[in-house]
């Protein structure tokens, strides 16, 4: 019997984590969370998120100790064009992040997850809030004709779409030109010159017009067997306001008394690897926590890329050749893969004995093997740029470290890109000493992927068997109970993830050396930082020792002297200038 992923998932909801009340309020928090910061991130507008848990009273829960909630995520991000809505929280595996580009979600699954597991546990539909809060004239016109005798630009409108958006005619009569006048009808949008020259303006124009779009709320639920979504409500509000963003509304079971230190930790780590984020949590006993941003600098978007022929596999391989308009293998090649000139396409095709002028389409299943053998091996194309990752960066890094640990000494390092199976990474790595870190046997370890907090199966994390295993901390004057933490940021466009639950990163030896050596690099910092501590701590016991006695030694030669005995403060007065003289430090003494 065939089933449908919804019904997967349904039946193996632990595989997303999703396996207990405790771990699945945690994850529904982190899906929306990561959701609405991708958001924001995608178009440059800096986060401003609201969660908010509150419990039903009546709720009825199948498991002991658990509750049910009614979840609240709020984002000021780029929203959600209505006719993607129910199919972006409706519909498993559906999403827009299956691009070869750095982003937090990989599946398509997490936040349709969170709604899937509220349905199934409260039989609750959810309610999804959204607006881009504008929209461009092109969006909702099916084109434009240039009337040159009558001096005009037709714009012919789409009226179904600015019914979905919720533009009316008084918001088209709101447009305007300068030199020109603008008439609107029930389908048609004139606007017309006022003389010739300046008729030729207007095309070009039309694209920069934005109109205000209204606020789309919808009520869905997941249709599990057909993996569609149920639309139960679907109404569009006026938006004067030009509000654009997405909210989430749903009920589910959970167990918040148990995962409130999850769920708080892991806020205010995704406060400290997103510094530039304002972060609010009303919990459902009414407790307001803020994460306030520090910065509002944002690292650079990701740019899509193409595939690297080393990460490539047949499947792949045959579906860019089903909608390859190329017409030979050369420049297939050239075309579809990243990285890949004429120079090097030519090389790799001789070594996997493909002629170059044979069109793509009329590949045999032999050769496609053969290819596909060839580019694991093939040594002469370059490793791919970084171009598609957006690290965080060293000072943003360290903003964030500094506004959540509140640190004696930070250092931070952004390893040099590198690559494993043809996926492109970076790793960022940094240091910590005192402040709130807490005291603990073993250096704490704070893991991070595209900006995700990980905080489950860090035992079998890469990270942890390296600070652990590899280090050799007391060569860099850390011992146990010391406050150092450990911060391992990885950011890639396939972070090697070991399930889907995307909480501990594989042992991939490529990733595991990066992180290796940017540990070493950073430890080392630290060991300078602590040599000079503790030789300044050695030196004010020192100095302590003699302010404590020369001013005794000096009243006494006085008194052997014969000499008039004087207040105590006269002999510390006398002897500031020995114990200046005696400083290694300087002030820090």
């Amino acid at each position: 019997m065939e089933i449908s992923p919804a019904d997967f998932f349904y039946r193996n909801r632990d595989l997303a984590g999703f396996n207990s009340p405790v771990r699945a309020i945690y994850a529904a928090i982190r899906e929306l969370v990561e959701n609405s910061l991708d958001a924001c991130e995608l178009y440059q507008i800096t986060p401003d998120i609201i969660v908010r848990l509150s419990q039903e009273a009546d709720g009825l829960t199948s498991e002991e100790n658990a509750s049910i909630y009614r979840m609240r995520v709020m984002d000021n991000g780029s929203g959600i064009p209505p006719e993607f809505v129910p199919a972006a929280f409706g519909q498993i595996l559906f999403g827009s992040k299956y691009s070869l580009r750095q982003v937090r979600g990989t599946f398509g699954l997490g936040g349709k997850m969170a709604i899937l597991y509220g349905q199934i546990t409260t039989h609750g539909s959810a309610t999804i809030t959204s607006s881009t809060g504008t929209v461009s004239l092109e969006d909702v016109s099916t084109g434009f004709e240039v009337d040159q005798d009558r001096r005009m630009v037709v714009v012919n409108l789409n009226t179904e779409m600015l019914a979905r958006r919720g533009i009316d005619r008084e918001a088209l009569q709101q447009i305007s030109f300068p030199k020109a006048a603008v008439q609107v009808n029930e389908k048609t949008l004139f606007i017309k010159a006022e003389n010739p020259q300046d008729l030729k303006e207007i095309p070009d124009a039309l694209p920069e017009i934005r109109l205000a779009a209204g606020v789309n709320e919808f009520e869905i639920s997941i249709d599990i067997q057909q993996n569609k979504p149920r639309i139960k409500r679907d109404i569009v509000r006026p938006n004067p306001s030009r509000w654009h963003g997405t909210i989430v509304e749903y009920t589910l079971e959970g167990d918040y008394l148990r995962a409130m230190p999850k769920i708080l930790e892991y806020l205010r780590q995704t406060a400290m690897v997103n510094p530039y984020a304002e972060i609010t949590f009303i919990d459902p006993r009414g407790r307001l926590y803020f994460f306030e941003r520090v910065t509002r600098t944002m690292p650079a978007p990701p740019r899509e890329t193409l595939p690297h022929p080393h990460g490539c596999d047949v499947e792949t391989l045959q579906r860019i050749i089903n909608v390859t308009e190329t017409k030979t293998v050369e420049s297939f090649m050239v075309t579809h893969f990243h990285r890949v000139g004429e120079k090097t396409a030519k090389a790799f095709l001789d070594a996997a004995k493909i002629p170059p002028e044979k069109n793509p389409k009329k590949l045999t299943s032999d050769e496609i093997v053969r290819m596909i053998q060839a580019m694991k091996t093939f040594s002469d194309f370059l490793p791919p740029d970084a171009s598609c990752l957006s690290p965080l960066g060293e000072e943003l890094l360290a903003a964030g470290i500094r506004k959540e640990l509140k640190p004696e000494f930070v250092a931070v390092e952004q390893r040099n890109p590198s690559a494993y199976s043809g996926y492109p990474f970076v790793v960022e790595v940094a240091i910590a000493y005192g402040g709130d870190i807490p005291v603990t046997p073993a250096v704490t370890l704070y893991r991070f992927a595209n900006r995700i907090p990980l905080l489950y199966d860090e035992a079998s994390d890469i990270s942890r068997i390296v600070v652990n295993e590899q280090i050799n901390w007391r060569h860099y004057k850390v011992t146990p109970n010391m406050p150092v933490a450990v911060i391992v940021h990885i950011c890639s466009t396939k972070v090697p993830y070991k399930t889907v639950g995307k909480e501990f990163i594989a042992d991939r030896p490529e990733v595991e050396r990066e992180i290796k050596n940017g540990i070493n690099s950073v430890a080392r910092k630290l060991a300078l930082f602590l040599t000079r501590k503790i030789s300044v701590e050695h030196e004010r016991k020192r100095l302590d020792v003699f302010s404590k006695y020369l001013p005794k030694v000096a009243k006494f030669s006085s008194e052997l002297a014969g000499e008039p005995v004087k207040p105590d403060s006269e002999y510390e007065k006398m002897v500031k200038p020995l114990l200046q003289s005696l400083m290694r430090f300087g002030s820090d003494g």
